[in-house]
């Protein structure tokens, strides 16, 4: 079960896809958008990062940070980003320490069999670094566009 809103974000440390480290308090006086998904260049997860790519420069005027946490290694980010030219930060989360943090690691059913995984799941947090809404259970095709608009800025 996903963190609630209203509390701190945990803050973490975790290499994105040039090997930079990132720490979710570097963001402090932003919204971000943190959003996990199960794994790069999958057929949802490239429909939730196309339609971020998509909206970036919405999102990048109104002063939104977006950053995609998974649990693939770096170089496995570093193909994904390039092939569909994504323009914000992924993060690797192996181990899925922070996905544990955030209670987005958890069983799973796929053509039948059961195993743990990332559940989709999005953060936006506020400039104070609090959750400010949960969004679980995400349609990666609609995603985007429901964050536009909850932000107030869909066009």
């Amino acid at each position: 079960m996903p963190i609630a809103a209203g509390i701190p974000a945990p803050d973490f440390e975790l290499l994105d896809d040039t090997n930079t480290l990132r720490k979710l308090s570097d963001y402090l006086g932003k919204n971000v958008i943190l959003y996990f998904y199960p794994a790069d260049d999958s057929p949802g997860c490239t429909k939730e990062a196309c339609n971020f790519r998509d909206d970036y420069s919405a999102y990048e005027k109104a002063g939104v940070v977006i950053l995609g946490v998974s649990p693939d290694d770096v170089a496995s980010h570093v193909k994904f980003k390039k092939k569909f030219q994504l323009q914000f930060p992924l993060l690797a989360d192996e181990g899925h320490k922070v996905c544990d943090a955030y209670g987005v690691w958890g069983p799973k059913k796929f053509v039948g069999k059961e195993y743990d995984g990332v559940l989709r799941t999005t953060f936006l947090i506020d400039e104070d670094g609090k959750i400010k809404q949960v969004y679980e259970n995400v349609r990666p095709a609609e995603h985007s566009a429901k964050l536009l608009a909850d932000l107030g800025l869909a066009q």
